[in-house]
């Protein structure tokens, strides 16, 4: 259970942009909690992408500035580069996910215990996550390939969210749907994606009605994905 509740709510987010700290004053305004997972090696820079034919700042968050951004939040490693891992040594990508690890808990002043995999589907296979699983501390790693239901999962090293937030009437759907769950057992509405995606796509306004539907239920705890999968503060 969750704090006495069967139903938790829970978002993950990539990359450590600029665009995190409007997301992260949406999410304080609707009383939520969320993950945010950096690359430690790319924090400060400044760069642009065409998404969505829209060109998009990506400029990442200063590493002086993390602590005090990402407070009532949690934040988790997301390797050092941005890397594709499934090309890396093994020595390669445990340096990646260790370093990073290292570098986002001396920021952060606590012990990073999560991580997304970089990129998606061929970013990361069984190979890595077990490799990653029985060679550093981490409890916990999300993958990109979602599984449009609540039921806990049970592998955490190839751990697949609910829903990714681009995919906008699925996930208001089973927002919806989660809304009017009784639920006897433990469930878990999990959301992924990357905030600059709010702006190439412009849906900042119909993702704060969504916070609206799914705030202030009793029913429901509200955490970060530490809170929610580990029982952690």
């Amino acid at each position: 259970m969750f704090q006495g509740r069967h139903k938790a709510l829970t978002f993950s987010y990539d990359d450590g942009v600029w665009q995190d700290v409007r997301l992260i004053e949406l999410f304080d305004r609707y009383a939520m909690k969320a993950t945010f997972n950096l690359n430690s090696g790319l924090l400060g820079q400044k760069r642009t992408l065409i998404r969505n034919d829209v060109p998009v700042r990506h400029d990442k968050i200063a590493p002086e500035k993390v602590r005090a951004c990402y407070q009532n939040h949690e934040v988790a490693a997301h390797t050092v580069t941005h890397p594709n891992l499934t090309a890396l040594s093994d020595a390669q990508v445990l340096a990646q996910v260790r370093d990073d690890q290292a570098a986002l808990s001396a920021l952060c002043g606590y012990d990073v215990c999560g991580m997304a995999y970089p990129g998606g589907g061929v970013n990361y296979n069984a190979h890595v996550a077990a490799l990653i699983a029985r060679h550093t501390s981490l409890r916990y790693c999300r993958t990109t390939v979602c599984t449009g239901g609540f039921a806990p999962e049970q592998d955490l090293s190839q751990l697949r969210p609910t829903v990714y937030h681009l995919d906008i009437d699925e996930m208001f759907r089973l927002g919806e749907q989660f809304l009017r769950l009784d639920a006897k057992t433990d469930q878990i509405f999990y959301v992924w994606g990357h905030s600059y995606e709010f702006d190439a796509w412009d849906f900042w306004d119909r993702f704060e009605d969504f916070l609206r539907l799914m705030h202030g239920r009793d029913d429901i705890f509200y955490g970060t994905n530490r809170q929610v999968l580990l029982g952690m503060a």
